[in-house]
């Protein structure tokens, strides 16, 4: 179940009831008759099932109550309520199937921030991750998948290409090049320095590194991870399962690569940066091409539920 919390113009507030009623999948309608302030006017607060959160969320905005008033929406954890669950009987689909456009766009919108804070992120992660390649310790690699914050901009990417989104699409790509683009610049002098105080060896870095090298050595198996990564990490961001994104964190080599690239860069060794930048590359264009068509699927796939639950049933005279 979702809670929504709205603030109406009061000349707006039976217009905003009469939608409620009438949707099917709301509940625990409550009104708070000029308890609102700043916009001033009603509050109207209910429940709505997942599975009818997104059309609502549309015609609450196509009433323009997003730029007259405000629309607050927060996920319940837990309902204890017969008319909660008559709800969710009530509306058409599956909720873990619903999509909520709005809240993804949203999300990914605020998590493809060109920030200080998601560049100190990504930096810190390369940094990591040039620790890990040149010790070959595959705990070190794995952290600094964890850390990395690169999932953000390709799920923006993902969902402005599928909602045709381009403001969403260029800020994601802009946080994506940029941010690797300076934490693989930072990360080469973090090398030069790592080396000039004799912690990094070049010895370490041309050795057989059994448990790193396939970081600058991408084939097939590389695309295959990155595709199955972007479909969970999209279905993780869908069904608010933000859980099952750890694990896609640590199932792609992006922030490995791009740390290999930098300390290959920093000694010269441009054929092991060569591979390694096609393997940052092969895993983003993976992720990137697995999260559309997913998203894609999402929506037909939640389109022909809508439809098929709406149906009237046929007489079985």
């Amino acid at each position: 179940m979702l809670h929504l919390r709205l603030m109406v113009p009061a000349d707006r507030t039976d217009e905003v009831l009469r939608l409620l009623e009438t949707t099917v999948g709301t509940t625990h309608l409550a009104v708070l008759t000029g308890a609102a302030r700043d916009p001033q006017g009603d509050v109207v607060l209910c429940d709505v099932a997942r599975e009818a959160g997104d059309g609502l969320l549309a015609q609450l905005r196509a009433m323009g109550l997003d730029k007259t008033g405000s629309i607050a929406i927060e996920n319940i954890d837990l309902s204890l309520s017969r008319r909660a669950d008559r709800a969710e009987e009530e509306a058409p689909g599956e909720g873990a199937d619903a999509v909520l456009w709005e809240s993804l766009t949203d999300a990914t919108h605020e998590e493809s921030t060109l920030s200080v804070t998601y560049l100190a992120f990504l930096t810190l992660a390369t940094m990591i991750a040039a620790c890990g390649v040149v010790l070959d310790n595959a705990i070190l690699i794995v952290g600094a998948m964890a850390v990395g914050p690169e999932f953000g901009p390709l799920a923006g990417i993902c969902t402005a290409l599928v909602q045709r989104a381009p403001r969403l699409a260029w800020r994601s790509t802009l946080a994506l090049v940029v941010g690797f683009a300076v934490a693989m610049a930072l990360t080469v002098g973090f090398a030069l320095f790592m080396d000039a105080v004799g912690l990094f060896h070049i010895e370490a870095l041309e050795a057989d590194r059994p448990n790193t090298n396939f970081i600058y050595r991408p084939d097939w198996f590389s695309f295959v991870v990155a595709v199955l990564a972007g479909i969970a990490g999209v279905l993780s961001l869908t069904s608010a399962k933000s859980g099952a994104l750890v694990g896609v964190a640590i199932s792609v080599t992006t922030v490995p690569a791009a740390a290999n690239a930098a300390v290959a860069l920093s000694y010269g060794q441009y054929g092991q940066a060569r591979g390694s930048s096609e393997q940052l590359l092969l895993n983003l264009a993976g992720i990137v091409l697995a999260g559309v068509a997913t998203l894609l699927a999402q929506k037909a796939l939640w389109s022909w539920q809508r439809r098929k639950a709406l149906r009237p049933e046929r007489s079985s005279a």
